[in-house]
């Protein structure tokens, strides 16, 4: 897509959140009429509306299933889910993408040469894709960070950038046609937003849209031994590369060895804690080294690399006592990860929140190994204390 081939089309874009307001933006500068449609009445789009007016787009709200069969090309922001609106445009031969393939068509028409890295999975993705960030920077200036974490891609698509590390989450991969990243990975897939899904297979199949359509020089990292991340890492051509205990790049509670220079990076060197942040290290590492970057400089980028706010963030210790924030643990395989990250033999876990509809039953198995007692709280906390039973003291606060 060059940005001559949009001038006088008819783009409509889904969804006025950060990535479709990017969007409107993306295609008014590459010459496009565009139309905004968003479910929200007008009154509630107050800030989103003067932001289109000033892009010279027109807005529609209140649009629950609009009739978007008379437009080029339709970009769906990953919000908006799946519905008989959009299955009719892609009927009638209209272009039906997300914002992350939108704007990845975009990057690559204004700077051919930009290397493209996803990072998925269901936990972990946001870490590894800030420690990618921080590697590609070490060794070059112009970097972009972003997608599902922070600022979506079609903000800057059109400018000059060496590499973009984009965390993909799955609802931004439902709609990828033509997205082949330079390098993939796919960290986990645990259970998560099945008030989405139909069930794990098409969450999973989902993120693993990233591989798809990539080549034989492409880079396709997944976790070894996962056969779910192994096959979904297989849908494409790319060169297959895993990490973990037994990967290519192996991970040990003494840190991570990396089996195609021998460069071992030791736990002591690593700023990061706990088991599941020396995977995510493992993960970063297999793509900066296939991408280049110095030995050395990954070392100096993970003697200083914080935790990223709420992640398994050590808080303080009183009175022996070591407090972590994981509040960013917002799904069962999340929590699962951080009890068993966790050096420290035994915990008190606070856990509730929104339930997603998954089974509790690994965290169940994670608290009788791990936890000393659960302290349940909001809208969860009924079904996790009827999952603990007997396996451990609860309290509700």
């Amino acid at each position: 897509m060059s940005a001559i081939s949009l001038i006088h089309s008819r783009i409509a874009v889904v969804g006025l959140g950060a990535s479709g307001l990017a969007a409107v933006q993306l295609a008014r500068v590459l010459g496009a009429q565009v139309t905004a449609f968003d479910a929200k009445p007008l009154e509630a789009l107050a800030a989103a509306s003067v932001q289109i007016a000033s892009f010279g787009a027109v807005l529609c709200a209140g649009a629950t299933s609009p009739d978007l069969t008379g437009f080029d090309v339709v970009v769906v922001s990953p919000g908006v889910p799946p519905g008989a609106y959009l299955d009719a445009a892609e009927a009638a031969g209209v272009d039906v993408c997300g914002e992350v393939e939108f704007a990845v068509r975009a990057l690559q028409a204004a700077n051919p040469g930009t290397s493209v890295v996803a990072v998925g999975g269901t936990n972990g993705k946001s870490t590894v894709t800030s420690l990618l960030g921080e590697m590609f920077s070490a060794h070059h200036e112009r970097v972009f960070v972003g997608g599902n974490l922070g600022q979506p891609l079609a903000a800057v698509a059109t400018e000059a950038w060496y590499a973009v590390v984009l965390e993909v989450s799955s609802f931004q991969m439902e709609r990828v046609r033509d997205f082949a990243p330079r390098a993939s990975v796919l960290l986990n897939v645990t259970e998560d937003h099945l008030d989405r899904y139909a069930g794990m297979a098409e969450y999973a199949y989902a993120k693993g849209n990233a591989f798809a359509k990539q080549g034989p020089t492409d880079l396709a990292v997944s976790l070894h031994g996962d056969a779910v991340c192994r096959a979904q890492a297989a849908r494409g051509r790319a060169r297959q590369l895993t990490f973990g205990s037994e990967g290519t790049v192996t991970v040990s509670r003494d840190g991570v060895h990396d089996g195609r220079d021998g460069e071992r990076y030791t736990a002591k060197e690593i700023k990061l804690q706990g088991a599941h942040n020396l995977a995510n290290v493992a993960a970063a590492i297999a793509v900066a080294r296939d991408m280049d970057v110095p030995a050395s400089l990954i070392r100096t980028v993970l003697a200083r690399f914080d935790p990223l706010p709420h992640r398994t963030v050590f808080v303080c210790e009183i009175a022996g006592v070591r407090y972590y924030d994981d509040s960013k643990g917002t799904n069962v395989g999340a929590s699962v990860t951080a009890l068993r990250g966790l050096f420290e033999p035994r915990v008190v876990l606070i856990a509730g929140g929104r339930d997603k509809g998954g089974s509790y039953a690994p965290l169940v198995d994670a608290i009788a190994e791990k936890a000393r007692a659960v302290i349940t709280l909001g809208e969860a906390a009924p079904l996790i204390q009827a999952a603990v039973g007997a396996r451990a003291p609860v309290l509700h606060a």
